[in-house]
């Protein structure tokens, strides 16, 4: 198997992966934010010990760098705690699609983090997109379930396209798995005290579950990505990704019998359609 090829496994796998992660939200019996430390905690165990084995020098550069990975741990923790909470609250299908539109909010930060003119042909791709969520919402009741997910995900998405800017402004500075860490290790640290507020009560089940998610959903996940991207455009990886949402939803139709409907399925091809050809329109 030559090197590309091997690569394109290794991407694919990754957002496969991903689009499972989303699952834990309706197979735990615990908070979002509870999942999300168990999360962020088992996964950086293991990056560290992936950092120590690579012999990665892991100290920041710059005094002011500590203070970027502790805003952006921070967001992490916010983007992770209201995907599932959207989950949660709804289907996996929602919340996979809602998030799917952080693509969006990336169109109109980057001229703000990077000083880049914004485009006509991205405000239209923004508008279809919006016109996608609004297609999978029942009608605007803040008291409906599905409403809630809905927002929940457009937060998750937010707060999401805020950590793909900050990791984009500083990526050529440090490896992939040292941002990733330490972002973890901020997350893990700043919901630690929601352990204690919400004094949870683990199953075996939940360890495992947990264990699971931080390791293989999140920590091997991540770095079979970032493997990838060694001899992959980002390009490609961008349009594989956009199949996370299309794994989750067919694997919670199997395993939890959540089956979209017609308005969701609808709202996710428009979603999905613009998402796609901004991906290939970027390059």
């Amino acid at each position: 198997m030559n090197v590309k090829n091997k690569s394109l496994i290794e991407i694919h796998l990754a957002v496969f992966l991903f689009g499972l992660s989303g699952l834990f939200g309706k197979l735990l019996s615990l908070s979002p934010i509870i999942i999300v430390l168990g999360r962020v905690f088992f996964s950086s165990i293991f990056l560290l010990i992936m950092l120590l084995y690579l012999k990665k020098d892991m100290k920041p550069k710059q005094q002011k760098h500590y203070f970027y990975f502790v805003i952006t741990g921070i967001i992490l923790a916010i983007h992770w705690s209201t995907f599932f909470k959207s989950i949660q609250v709804s289907t996996v299908a929602i919340g996979l699609l809602t998030f799917t539109t952080f693509p969006v909010f990336v169109t109109f930060l980057e001229p703000y983090f990077f000083k880049e003119k914004i485009r006509l042909s991205d405000i239209i791709i923004a508008i279809v997109t919006f016109l996608g969520v609004v297609l999978i919402i029942p009608g605007f009741d803040p008291s409906n379930n599905l409403t809630q997910g809905v927002l929940w995900g457009v937060v998750s998405g937010f707060t999401y396209a805020i950590v793909s800017m900050l990791n984009r402004k500083y990526v050529k500075e440090y490896s992939s798995f040292v941002i990733a860490f330490y972002e973890q290790f901020v997350a893990t640290i700043v919901l630690t005290p929601f352990f204690f507020l919400q004094k949870p009560v683990f199953g075996l089940k939940d360890i495992f579950l947990l264990i699971l998610l931080g390791i293989v959903f999140t920590g091997t996940s991540h770095s079979l990505f970032i493997n990838g991207l060694k001899n992959i455009k980002t390009q490609t990886a961008g349009i594989i990704s956009s199949l996370e949402p299309v794994y989750g939803i067919i694997f919670a139709a199997f395993l939890l019998k959540e089956i979209p409907t017609l308005r969701e399925i609808l709202g996710g091809i428009v979603i999905l359609s613009a998402v796609f050809y901004s991906t290939i329109k970027s390059k």
